[in-house]
């Protein structure tokens, strides 16, 4: 083999690699594999909150709309950065309002990583209250989709990313 055949070899497998980083960079994929999930996960947690204070308990019923209403504007964040990168638009706008939010600060990011955190807390939350038991056949099958969702795309972006520095 030629040195100059390994050398476009080289290049074709650093394009391949590239596209494939580039698809899992994308606002499409993210919001699909993560932002769409956990807001999944938000709405759950807030109609199991208004269900748990169906029982004369004001606090949950209001604070389960709080969540559902914040869940709702962070699916429609997804749903429009998704829709603007499948036809080839930039967004003005973050995945989630914590995120928006933290654009005040000029630090999008380090909100979006409270996002995470307080998404993960209120799955932590439902598992570890028993409140996961709450959710209705139809929701479960939401909750385990979301959880699929999200968790084989984390495998695969870290495969991807082991199989890349191998």
């Amino acid at each position: 083999m030629s040195p100059e055949t390994s050398e476009k070899e080289r290049c074709a497998c650093e394009k391949e690699s590239d596209a494939s980083q580039r698809f899992f960079q994308r606002p499409f994929f993210l919001s699909f594999t993560i932002g769409i999930p956990f807001c999944l996960f938000k709405l759950l947690f807030g109609v199991t909150a208004i269900r748990m204070g169906a029982q004369d308990d004001l606090f949950f019923t209001i604070f389960g709309w709080l969540v559902i209403f914040w869940a709702a504007s962070d699916l429609l964040m997804n749903i429009g950065r998704s829709t603007l990168d499948l036809v080839g638009r930039p967004a003005r706008f973050e995945y989630c309002t914590i995120a928006q939010a933290g654009r005040i600060f000029h630090k999008p990011m380090v909100f979006l990583a409270i996002d995470t955190l307080l998404t993960f807390g209120i799955i932590c939350a439902m598992l570890w209250s028993g409140w996961i038991t709450k959710l209705m056949p139809f929701e479960l099958i939401l909750w385990y989709s979301a959880t699929t969702m999200n968790l084989i795309s984390l495998s695969l972006v870290s495969l991807y990313n082991e199989m890349r520095t191998a």
